[in-house]
């Protein structure tokens, strides 16, 4: 039997237009988390290019924060009863993550610049660390 390191490379030939050959894109990087110098305040932002903040959800459940959003836009050119033109593109974001350190959930502040979402919140105060004093004895 003839040993051919290269056979492997040749063999992989998919179709084009293999439908199962193309993955599906999808947006991950952009994400950041993290928390002040002082240990005071978590901050998430995450890449929303293409939204409407008015489109951009928020929701804080359990130490899990989600942001997602969508939204479409479609067109179409007709001429005489018959289409000619149709497109339409959507634009969606789905991040789920979990946060550092617990949160005040009533001090989530959210906004959106230049496409991204910056998130912040103060770190419960039940979770910040405190200096115990040692007693002789």
């Amino acid at each position: 039997m003839r040993y051919l390191p290269f056979k492997p490379l040749f063999d992989f030939r998919p179709s084009v237009w293999d439908e199962d050959f193309w993955p599906e894109v999808q947006q991950t990087s952009g994400l950041n988390v993290y928390t002040d110098d002082k240990e005071t305040e978590v901050t998430v932002e995450a890449s929303v290019s293409g939204l409407e903040p008015k489109d951009v959800k928020v929701t804080y459940h359990d130490g899990m924060l989600h942001i997602y959003g969508s939204q479409s836009e479609k067109d179409e050119e007709k001429k005489k009863g018959k289409v000619i033109k149709k497109w339409e593109m959507v634009t969606s974001v789905d991040y789920v993550t979990a946060l550092p350190r617990p949160i005040e959930a009533k001090s989530i502040e959210a906004k959106v610049k230049n496409g991204v979402i910056s998130i912040k919140a103060k770190v419960a105060e039940e979770s910040k660390p405190k200096e115990i004093e040692v007693k002789v004895g």
